[in-house]
C-alpha cells in the first residue's frame, strides 16, 4: 500500500523513494506480460462478448492462455519478416484477436492500431506514414465494411505485403453462425498483398516461447494516431517504457487485483489500450470487452446494466457522452458490485456528473491523458479527496506546468496557482522531441526541449489538482474576450431535455466570433429553440458567453470514443453564417463545402461563376475571419 497516492504529498513521497529508472520493472512488453502470467496464470484476464445480450456467448482467456496466444501472434509476425522497427497495422474492432494481435505486434515489432471509422484514404495515409508491412483486419462480415475499407486502403499502400484476416463467425452460435458466411459482402478492390487467416497462422506457431530474442532494451513499440475524423491523423510514438509506465501507474491510483473492469472503449484508442489493458496486466484485473464496437455496438446501452450484473463489474470505463446516453436508460439490473466509474477523453459536465452519481450511488473518478504522452497524466485519487470537475493529481513521475503564451504561441512564463494557461507535461510517457513520426509536426511541440505542449488550457490549484478549462483551439474569441465553450455546454446540459451540447465560435464581421451552440435532445423529449435560449440566458452568468445561435440536431457529430467532434460543428456554423449573409445580399451563391486545410485549418470553398458578383462575394467574405478559396483553384484570390 506504500505507493497509493491520496494526496500531493503521497505523490512526492513515491517519487522520492526511488527514481523511476530504478524501480526494477520489466523493460519489454513481453517481459511485462510474462511477469503477470507467472504471478496469476489461472485467473481470468480478458473476456470478449460479441453480442450485447447478457445471456449470449462469450470467450474468456486466463493470463496463461493470453500469454500463449500473444506468443503465437508474435511468432507469426516474426515469421512474416517483422523485426524491431517494422510496423504491423491493426484495422480491427474489439475482439480477443485484437488484444492478442496488439500485444503480439508490440512484442515482435511496432503495433499501429487504426480507427475503422476513418475513410480508406485516411487509413492509407496512416499505412504509408508508418510504412506498415502487415495489416491485421476483419474477414468480410455482415453489417460492417471494415474488410472493404482494408482492401481499398491497402491498394493505396504499397508497403503492406500481408493481410491477416480475423473471422468473427467463430464467436457466433447457430443459426447466426450458419447465416453469416452466406451474407458476407464481397471485397472487390484489387491489391497485391498476400491474404491469410490470422488464427490459422497462430495455431501453427508455438505458444511456449518466442522464436526470436526479445529486445533487451527500450524502444518504440507502438504508433497511435491522434486527430479527429478529417485529414490524415498524426502518428505518435510510444516506447516500451512509456507503455509499461502507464500500466504501473494504476498501482498508485489504488486499483486492486480482483477488480472486474468493463471496457466498451475501442482498443485503437489509448484509453482502452493503456489505462485499461496495460493496467490490467500490471494488477491482474479481469477486463471485459462487450461487442466489437463497444459503446457503439447494437444494444450495448440498452443492456449495459445487465452486463454489469452478469460479470459482477466493479469498475466501468466511460466518456461523458456514454454517461449521458446511459442516463437515458433505466437501471434495470443488480449493479451492487459497482464501485466506481472512471471517466476520461473529455471533461465531464458537472450537471451530468451529479445526475449519474445520484442515479447509481457511486463516484465518478475523472482523469486526464493524451495520445502524445502515451496516455495517463493525472487522475482523481480512488482513496483520497476527489475534486469534482478537476482531473485530479498528476500521477507519480509526471510533472505538469501551466504556462502563459502569446497569441502566436510563444511562451511568456509560468502561471501562478489557479491562473489559467496552457498545460505542459514532462513524464516517462513523453518522448521528448520525437513524439510524432513526421518530424515537422514536432516543431513547436515542446517547451525547453522537454515539456510537451498539450494545447489544453487549465490550471493547478493550491492542493496540486489539475483543472482543464478548454482547448487553445476551442476558445471562442468574442471581440478580443475569451469565451470558454464549457460555460455554455455546462449550462445547457442542465436542461432536462438536453443530452449533449457542443459550443463553438461562429464567424462575425464585427466581433470576429460569436458563441453558438448545437444540442442533441434526450430520446423522446422535446424542446424548442426559444426555450433553450431562455434557459441559456438564465443560466449563463457571463453575458458575452450567451450563444447568438442555438440549433437542435438529431445527433451531434462524435469521434469513435464519444467526444463531440467540434470541427464538424464549426463547419456547420461557417456555412450557415456565410450562406445567410449571401442570402441577405440577394446572392444566389452558397458555400460549396467546408474542407480541412492541413496548413490553414477549415476553409470554405466558394463557387466561382465568372460573373459580376464575384467581386461582391470577395468583399463579403473579406469581412469575416474565415479562410476561403474559389472552387476554381486556378483563381489566386483567397483568404
Amino acid at each position: 500500500m506504500m505507493d497509493i497516492v491520496r494526496t500531493l504529498d503521497d505523490k512526492v513521497r513515491v517519487e522520492e523513494s526511488v527514481r523511476w529508472e530504478e524501480r526494477g520493472l520489466p523493460v519489454t512488453v513481453f517481459g511485462f506480460l510474462s511477469q503477470r502470467k507467472d504471478e496469476t496464470p489461472s485467473r481470468p484476464a480478458v473476456t470478449f462478448q460479441i453480442m450485447s445480450d447478457p445471456r449470449s456467448k462469450a470467450e474468456t482467456l486466463t493470463w496463461a492462455e493470453l500469454h500463449r496466444k500473444v506468443t503465437q501472434a508474435a511468432n507469426v509476425f516474426h515469421a512474416l519478416g517483422i523485426e524491431e522497427g517494422d510496423v504491423v497495422a491493426l484495422l480491427l474492432p474489439n475482439s480477443t484477436e485484437t488484444v492478442t494481435a496488439l500485444l503480439g505486434a508490440a512484442v515482435a515489432g511496432i503495433v499501429s492500431p487504426i480507427n475503422p471509422l476513418l475513410d480508406a484514404e485516411q487509413i492509407a495515409g496512416i499505412l504509408n506514414a508508418s510504412k506498415a508491412r502487415i495489416m491485421v483486419t476483419l474477414k468480410s462480415f455482415p453489417k460492417t465494411n471494415i474488410a472493404q475499407l482494408a482492401a481499398q486502403a491497402v491498394s493505396m499502400a504499397p508497403t503492406v505485403q500481408h493481410i491477416l484476416e480475423v473471422d468473427l463467425c467463430r464467436y457466433l452460435s447457430p443459426p447466426k453462425s450458419w447465416l453469416a458466411p452466406l451474407l458476407r459482402p464481397g471485397t472487390t478492390t484489387p491489391h497485391s498483398a498476400h491474404v491469410s487467416d490470422f488464427n490459422a497462422l497462430c495455431a501453427a506457431q508455438s505458444g511456449a516461447r518466442l522464436n526470436f530474442d526479445d529486445s533487451p532494451g527500450d524502444r518504440v513499440a507502438a504508433l497511435f494516431h491522434t486527430g479527429g475524423t478529417t485529414g490524415i491523423p498524426k502518428l505518435a510514438r510510444h516506447t516500451c517504457s512509456g507503455i509499461i509506465y502507464n500500466g504501473w501507474a494504476s498501482t498508485t491510483v489504488g486499483l486492486e487485483s480482483d477488480e472486474v473492469v468493463l471496457c466498451p472503449l475501442p482498443l485503437f484508442h489509448v484509453f482502452a489500450a493503456y489505462p485499461a489493458l496495460f493496467s490490467a496486466i500490471s494488477k491482474g484485473c479481469h477486463l471485459i470487452f462487450p461487442t466489437p464496437a463497444g459503446y457503439r455496438g447494437e444494444g450495448v446501452f440498452d443492456n449495459f446494466w445487465k452486463l454489469v450484473e452478469r460479470w459482477k463489474v466493479s469498475y466501468i470505463l466511460m466518456v461523458p457522452t456514454a454517461a449521458a446516453a446511459l442516463m437515458q436508460r433505466t437501471v434495470n439490473a443488480d449493479v451492487s458490485s459497482l464501485k466506481t466509474a472512471i471517466c476520461g477523453s473529455a471533461p465531464m459536465p458537472l450537471e451530468l456528473c451529479r445526475r449519474f452519481e445520484e442515479t447509481l450511488g457511486i463516484r465518478i473518478i475523472e482523469g486526464y491523458g493524451l495520445t502524445e504522452a502515451t496516455c495517463l497524466v493525472s487522475v482523481n485519487p480512488l482513496h483520497g479527496v476527489r475534486k469534482v470537475g478537476s482531473v485530479g493529481l498528476p500521477i507519480p513521475y509526471t510533472h505538469v506546468r501551466i504556462v502563459e503564451c502569446t497569441t502566436s504561441g510563444d511562451v511568456i512564463g509560468t502561471c501562478k496557482t489557479d491562473q489559467i494557461g496552457e498545460i505542459c507535461i514532462a513524464s516517462p510517457g513523453v518522448l521528448a522531441g520525437k513524439t510524432y513520426v513526421e518530424d515537422q509536426r514536432n516543431a513547436g511541440l515542446f517547451m525547453d526541449d522537454t515539456w510537451l505542449r498539450t494545447g489544453d488550457l487549465g490550471k493547478i490549484d493550491k492542493d496540486g489538482y489539475v483543472w482543464i478549462t478548454g482547448r487553445t483551439k476551442d476558445l471562442i474569441i468574442r471581440g478580443g474576450q475569451n469565451v470558454d465553450p464549457a460555460w455554455i455546454e455546462d449550462a445547457l446540459l442542465g436542461h432536462e431535455s438536453v443530452a449533449f451540447a457542443g459550443a463553438v465560435g461562429q464567424p462575425d464581421a464585427d466581433l470576429g466570433e460569436l458563441p453558438c451552440a448545437y444540442v442533441e435532445l434526450v430520446a423522446d423529449r422535446s424542446c424548442t429553440i426559444s426555450e433553450l435560449q431562455s434557459f441559456a440566458a438564465k443560466n449563463i452568468g457571463n453575458r458575452l458567453a450567451r450563444p447568438a445561435h442555438i440549433e437542435i440536431l438529431d445527433e451531434l457529430p462524435k469521434t469513435a470514443v464519444g467526444k463531440i467532434f467540434k470541427p464538424d460543428l464549426r463547419k456547420l456554423a461557417i456555412a450557415r453564417v456565410l450562406n445567410s449573409r449571401f442570402e441577405t445580399e440577394g446572392l444566389a451563391v452558397r458555400v460549396q463545402e467546408i474542407v480541412e486545410n492541413p496548413t490553414t485549418g477549415l476553409e470554405a470553398i466558394i463557387p466561382y461563376n465568372h460573373h459580376k458578383d464575384d467581386k461582391k462575394l470577395s468583399a463579403i467574405l473579406g469581412a469575416f475571419n474565415v479562410n476561403w478559396r474559389w472552387s476554381d483553384e486556378t483563381r489566386a484570390e483567397s483568404r
